[in-house]
C-alpha cells in the first residue's frame, strides 16, 4: 500500500512511455499487496460489532479482555463514515449488510428488534429499506452467504439487520449473547454488544451533542461492554474474531477501534485494506468484504470493500495503541480546526490585495509586499510539512499545528528570499513552486502520508478520502508545477531553445499529470480533466502559439478521454483492486452513475457560497484585473513589468488559471480548487512584479494598458 519511490516513479513512467502494453503487468502490480489476507476458503468467522468503541476506551484496566485480544491481534483504526456525517448504529450495520456505504433516512438509532421466526429470525419490513429508501444493496451480505450454503447466526438486533438476506431472514438469532447456549451453530456470526453506544439513543435518535456521558460514565459502558465480551469469547471455538466500534456515539465523528484475530493477524501487526491504502484504517464495506473471503463466498459486484490485510509492525501493545488513539486526536484536530484556517487564510489574503493596492499605488513598503507575497504563497506547503513533526502528540494539538505551521512557513519565506536566488525576479517564485510541487510529488509516491491529517488534505475521521491527490493538492500541484516549468522555460526561451522550453513544459507537466491520475497514486479523476488543458494552454503559449476558444474545448475534451482510459485500465482488475477510478466505470456500464455526477454536482455548487473560498476568488481576481488593466494606478505596473522581464510567466499563470477554472466545474470541492490556485499563483506572480519594478523598469501611464494587457 505504501509503495517506495522508485516503484511508484517506474509505474508511472512506464505507464507514460506505453499505457497499452503496460496494462497487464501494472494491474497485476496494484492487485498484488505486501499484506498477508489470509483468506483461507471456509473459516469460521465471528464479527463483534461494539458500537462507539473507540482507541481511547481500550485500557488494561478497564477493558481487560479487549486489552487481551489485542495484544494477540492486528490493530487498525475504523472509519465508519456511512453517508451522513456521523453514522448511527442503524446505518453502521445495513452498510455490512450492504457492503456499501448506505442510509436509512429520517430519525436513525438503534437497529429495528427482529421477529423470532423457529430457532432464527427475521428483519420487519425488511424490503421496505429498498422499496422505500432506496438501499437496493441492503441485504447483499447475508444473501451471498445462504446462497453459498453458509449458516448465519446472529446475536442482538443490529447483527441480525447485518446479516439478514434479501427476505430479512438470519438462521440462528438470539437477543444477547447471555441467552446463547451454542456458539457452533453458526458458520458466519455476528453479535452485537450496545452497552457503550445506548445511552447516546434517545428514542430512535442518535445524539446531537459529542459528548453525552461523564468520563466516569463512559468508562462504566466500556467495563459492561467489556465484559460482555469476555463473557462468550472463550466459548466461540475455533474461529477468526473481527471487533470493530461500529458506529459513532454523538455528533463528532471519530476513528473507531478494529481488531483482527485469527489467521494472518498476531501481535505486532496492523490492520489496513486497499481501500484506504492505509496500512492502520480499513472502512465499513471491507467487513463485509473480510467475512465473504474468510468464509470462501464470492463477493456480490455491489461490494466495494475489500478484505482487510495484516501487516508487521513493531512496538508493544501499549504503542501501538498510543498510536491509534494519536491518529484520531490527529482527524479530530483537523476537523475542528480547518474553518478556522481557511477563514484566517482567506483574511490575510483580502488584507493582503486591499494593502497590496493601496500602497502600490503610491509605492510604497514594496520590501514589505514582497515578503508578505512570498509568505502568503509558503503556508499550503507548510501545512503537508507540518506532518513530519509529532504535532498531534502534544498537549495542545492545536495550538502546535498552528504554531508549527506559522514556523515552517517562516523557515520556507527565509530561505525563499534569503538564497543567492533572491536577486533573479523569478528566483523566490521558483523556490516556492519547486518546494511545493517537490513535496506533493514526493508525497503521492511515498503513500501521500502528508495529506493525511493536514488542513488541505484529508481526514480518515471525515472519510471523504483515504488517500491519492485531494482536490486542494491538486490545485496547489497544478499551479506549482506549470510555474515552475514555465519559469525553467524562461531560461530556456532566452538562450533561444524555444523547442527544449516547450518540451519541458509538456514533458514534466504530462508527468505530474499521470501520477495525479494514475490508479492508488494520485487516483483523481477531475484532476487529469483540468490539468491536461493547463498543460496545454501553457505549452502553446511558450511556443507562441494563439489559444482559441476551440481549441480549450479540444484540450477539455482530450483530458476526458484520457482519465476515462485510465479509469477503464482500473476497471479492467478484479474488484477488490479497484478504485474509485475503475467503480465510475463500472456505473457507467449499468447506468447507476448520473446520482454520483448529481451528488458532485450539488457539492460543487454549494462551495460557490462558501465564506471562506470565495472572498479568496474575488479579491485575487479583482486584483489581477485592475492590476492588468490599470497598471500605472492601481499596482505601478508590477504585472506588466514582471510579465515582460519573464515573458513566460504569463504562460504559467494563465496555464494555472485554466487549470483552476476547469477544476473548478469538474470537482466536487469546487471554487475550492480555483481559490487555492490564486492564493498560490497571484502573490508569486506579484512578488516576481515587485523584485522587477526594483530593478528600476519604467512604470507604464496610469490609466494605460500594460503590454500584457494590450
Amino acid at each position: 500500500m505504501r509503495g517506495t519511490w522508485v516503484k511508484r516513479a517506474v509505474v508511472a513512467v512506464v505507464f507514460g512511455v506505453s499505457v497499452v502494453a503496460s496494462a497487464p503487468a501494472a494491474a497485476a502490480a496494484f492487485e498484488a499487496g505486501p499484506g498477508e489476507s489470509g483468506t483461507a476458503a471456509g473459516e469460521r468467522i465471528v464479527l463483534v460489532g461494539i458500537p462507539g468503541l473507540m482507541w481511547s476506551d481500550v485500557t488494561p484496566a478497564d477493558t481487560p479482555n479487549l486489552w487481551r485480544l489485542a495484544g494477540d491481534s492486528a490493530l487498525g483504526s475504523l472509519s465508519v463514515r456511512a453517508v451522513r456525517k456521523d453514522t448511527c448504529p442503524y446505518d453502521a450495520w445495513l452498510t455490512v449488510s450492504a457492503g456499501v456505504r448506505s442510509a436509512v433516512g429520517g430519525a436513525c438509532g438503534m437497529a429495528p428488534t427482529p421477529e423470532a421466526h423457529g430457532e432464527g429470525a427475521v428483519v420487519p419490513g425488511f424490503s421496505w429499506l429498498w422499496e422505500v429508501r432506496e438501499q437496493r444493496d441492503a441485504g447483499a451480505l447475508g444473501q451471498a452467504l445462504h446462497g453459498a450454503g453458509r449458516t448465519t447466526m446472529a446475536v442482538g438486533p443490529g447483527a441480525a439487520l447485518a446479516l439478514a438476506d434479501r427476505e430479512g431472514r438470519v438462521d440462528v438469532y438470539a437477543p444477547s449473547p447471555a441467552e446463547v447456549t451454542q456458539w457452533s451453530r453458526g458458520d458466519v456470526i455476528a453479535v452485537e454488544i450496545p452497552d457503550l453506544v445506548a445511552p447516546y439513543v434517545s428514542g430512535d435518535r442518535l445524539s446531537d451533542v459529542p459528548e453525552r456521558l461523564s468520563a466516569d460514565a463512559r468508562r462504566s459502558a466500556a467495563r459492561a461492554a467489556d465484559a460482555k465480551l469476555g463473557s462468550f469469547l472463550p466459548r466461540l471455538g475455533p474461529a477468526t474474531v473481527l471487533v470493530a466500534g461500529l458506529s459513532d456515539h454523538g455528533s463528532v465523528p471519530h476513528l473507531r477501534t478494529a481488531m483482527l484475530h485469527g489467521p494472518g493477524s498476531g501481535p505486532a501487526r496492523t490492520l489496513g485494506a486497499r481501500s484506504t491504502h492505509r496500512d492502520d484504517m480499513i472502512i465499513l464495506p471491507d467487513l463485509t468484504a473480510t467475512i465473504l473471503a474468510r468464509t470462501g463466498v464470492a463477493a456480490p459486484p455491489a461490494v466495494v470493500g475489500v478484505p482487510v490485510e495484516t501487516h508487521a509492525t513493531g512496538g508493544t501493545l501499549d504503542e501501538r495503541a498510543t498510536a491509534l488513539r494519536t491518529a484520531d486526536v490527529a482527524g479530530q484536530t483537523i476537523r475542528d480546526t480547518t474553518g478556522v484556517f481557511f477563514t484566517t487564510l482567506a483574511v490575510l489574503q483580502v488584507v493582503f490585495y486591499v494593502t497590496a493596492f493601496l500602497l502600490l499605488r503610491r509605492r510604497d513598503g514594496l520590501p514589505a509586499i514582497r515578503a508578505a507575497a512570498v509568505a502568503l504563497a509558503s503556508i499550503p506547503v507548510s501545512t503537508y510539512l507540518v506532518n513530519l513533526t509529532p504535532w498531534a502528540r502534544t498537549a495542545q494539538p492545536a495550538v502546535t499545528l498552528f504554531a508549527s505551521i506559522a514556523a515552517i512557513a517562516a523557515a520556507v519565506t527565509v530561505a525563499a528570499l534569503a538564497g543567492p536566488w533572491r536577486r533573479g525576479v523569478l528566483g523566490p517564485l521558483t523556490v516556492i513552486a519547486a518546494v511545493t510541487a517537490a513535496v506533493l510529488l514526493g508525497d503521492l509516491l511515498t503513500g501521500t502520508p502528508l495529506q493525511l491529517n493536514s488542513l488541505m488534505g484529508y481526514t480518515g475521521v471525515v472519510g471523504a478520502r483515504y488517500y491519492g491527490l485531494g482536490n486542494i493538492p491538486f490545485a496547489l500541484l497544478a499551479t506549482a508545477v506549470l510555474l515552475v516549468t514555465t519559469a525553467a522555460a524562461d531560461r530556456l526561451v532566452r538562450a533561444g531553445r524555444k523547442t527544449v522550453a516547450v518540451a519541458l513544459v509538456a514533458v514534466l507537466g504530462a508527468f505530474a499529470m499521470l501520477l495525479d491520475g494514475w490508479p492508488g497514486v494520485g487516483s483523481d479523476f477531475g484532476g487529469v480533466i483540468a490539468f491536461v488543458p493547463g498543460i496545454a494552454v501553457t505549452a502553446l503559449i511558450v511556443a507562441g502559439k494563439r489559444v482559441s476558444i476551440v481549441k480549450l474545448g479540444a484540450f477539455c475534451a482530450a483530458g476526458g478521454v484520457l482519465v476515462m482510459a485510465i479509469a477503464y485500465l482500473d476497471y479492467l482488475r478484479p474488484p477488490a483492486g479497484q478504485t474509485h477510478l475503475g467503480r465510475f466505470v463500472g456505473q457507467v456500464a449499468d447506468g447507476t452513475f448520473l446520482p454520483v455526477i448529481s451528488r458532485k454536482l450539488g457539492a460543487m455548487l454549494s462551495t460557490l457560497l462558501s465564506p471562506n473560498l470565495m472572498p479568496v476568488v474575488l479579491a485575487a481576481f479583482a486584483f489581477l484585473v485592475f492590476a492588468l488593466l490599470r497598471p500605472g494606478a492601481a499596482s505601478a505596473g508590477v504585472l506588466p513589468i514582471a510579465f515582460e522581464r519573464a515573458p513566460m510567466l504569463r504562460a504559467g499563470l494563465l496555464g494555472a488559471l485554466v487549470s483552476g477554472l476547469i477544476g473548478m466545474l469538474v470537482n466536487d470541492s469546487g471554487a475550492a480548487v480555483l481559490s487555492m490556485a490564486l492564493a498560490l499563483a497571484v502573490p508569486l506572480v506579484l512578488s516576481a512584479g515587485i523584485r522587477a519594478l526594483q530593478h528600476g523598469e519604467p512604470v507604464p501611464a496610469a490609466g494605460s494598458p500594460g503590454p500584457a494587457a494590450a
